[in-house]
């Protein structure tokens, strides 16, 4: 008897290769899609992050706040807090709790200023609260792709005025929060709340309100 060994023809090892190719490449398709979607919800993640530390940044600062005027490098004075389009920065306040743990010759009381440069949120402060010329601030950029800033101030929390318990009444607020400019080197006390709007690229317009600690 003779074996008869049979091998595959060459339409058969075709075949077989175009069904492993398809596999594969049906493969490495749904395999993208996962790693584009898993990093696609890490950026997403990150930016929620850097959003919320900006804004806890924000809150540290203002919740913090406390009535003590500056010098400027100038030699003018400026108020505890002040802010607005017409200030010299969109909003400036001089915050308790400045953490001295190496017990440095400085004040645990800082300036703090936060602005608009491009589309960078950024946060400036000082090493001291009455400033020289030689006065520099150090800067960090809190929060990228910021298309505007903006703030309004409450100056009395009995005019706080939420329209059919959902919005707030807007009538009453401020856009600037600055002492008299007729009169020289005058202060005006702390508002008593303040909102703050950022409108961000990838996420709209944000806002949020902050009842400031009483005097």
């Amino acid at each position: 008897m003779r074996n008869c060994q049979r091998g595959f023809t060459l339409i058969e090892v075709l075949v077989a290769m175009a069904i492993t190719a398809v596999i594969a490449v049906l493969a490495y398709v749904s395999l993208s899609t996962v790693i584009a979607g898993v990093d696609s919800v890490r950026l997403e993640a990150e930016k929620i992050n850097t959003m919320n530390r900006a804004f806890q940044v924000l809150a540290r600062d203002i919740r913090q706040v406390v009535n003590r005027p500056i010098v400027d490098e100038f030699g003018g004075r400026e108020s505890a807090l002040e802010g607005g389009p017409l200030a010299r920065q969109m909003l400036a306040l001089t915050r308790a709790g400045w953490h001295n743990s190496v017990d440095l010759p400085r004040s645990t009381l800082q300036r703090v200023a936060y602005y608009l440069e491009e589309d960078r949120l950024i946060r400036a402060s000082w090493s001291v609260l009455d400033r020289s010329s030689s006065s520099e601030p150090r800067e960090v950029t809190l929060l990228e792709g910021v298309e505007n800033f903006d703030l309004l101030f409450l100056d009395d929390i009995s005019a706080l005025r939420i329209n059919r318990g959902i919005d707030l009444d807007r009538r009453l607020w401020l856009e600037n929060w600055l002492a008299d400019v007729s009169q020289p080197n005058t202060v005006i006390q702390l508002p008593a709340a303040l909102m703050i709007r950022l409108e961000l690229m990838d996420w709209g317009q944000i806002e949020r309100f902050y009842v400031l600690p009483p005097l």
